[in-house]
């Protein structure tokens, strides 16, 4: 078993499916164990509830969000360690991806995007950490991973602020092409919600942005 990601709220271990459920046979596919780390300083009862909550919200939001977009496929959910097994997905993260392809290929991959995210919006599914660290590509679809911070909702502050995350990360990443990746991520959202929606959008995170100064101008000024 390899640990390939370790964050604050869960352990990411890989091993092979073949050990976990089918030691006997050849089986060459990789999988992915997502764990939810105990917290000491919280009472028992309580960091259980939580952990808890959090894996069955996960798994929910990943097979729901799987009728509409590419999505890891789910092995086992373990309620009481509070850890989901899921396919590994073999790829490039577009994180990486965006760096090196043509314009041409980087508009197709941001429409995807946008479609991508679209899709979600349209039936309810709020990411809450849409990052290009976490989109794998693989064999021209991509593949969004890690729900940890998804919910259930139809708000659109909430769809805005899954926006305006995916915006601040294109900025800071992908700075060079950051406009046009942006623009074209919404024309892909806006070929699935509509226009006026697009705009709704926009107007909701250009709203988010004037908050987000209000309050470091503010912060400079209490110091």
């Amino acid at each position: 078993m390899v640990i390939i990601g370790r964050g604050a709220e869960a352990i990411l271990e890989m091993k092979d499916f073949k050990d976990l459920y089918f030691p006997s046979r050849d089986m060459n596919i990789k999988i992915v164990i997502k764990k939810r780390i105990k917290k000491g300083y919280r009472l028992k009862e309580i960091d259980l509830h939580l952990r808890r909550s959090r894996t069955i919200l996960e798994s929910r939001l990943i097979h729901e969000a799987k009728k509409y977009i590419r999505t890891p496929t789910i092995f086992e959910i373990d309620r009481d360690e509070c850890y989901i097994v899921m396919e590994y997905v073999e790829g490039e993260r577009v994180k990486e991806l965006l760096e090196k392809v043509n314009s041409e290929k980087r508009e197709e991959i941001c429409l995807k995007i946008g479609n991508m995210v679209g899709k979600l919006h349209k039936n309810g599914i709020i990411h809450g950490d849409l990052t290009t660290s976490n989109m794998i590509y693989r064999l021209n679809e991509i593949y969004l991973i890690d729900f940890g911070l998804g919910e259930f909702s139809r708000e659109i502050e909430k769809q805005g602020v899954d926006m305006h995350l995916l915006k601040e990360a294109l900025q800071s990443t992908h700075y060079k092409y950051f406009l046009e990746d942006f623009e074209t991520v919404m024309k892909g959202y806006a070929y699935i919600v509509g226009n006026e929606k697009k705009k709704e959008i926009l107007k909701r995170i250009n709203e988010i942005e004037k908050r987000g100064r209000y309050v470091q101008r503010d912060s400079l000024y209490n110091k």
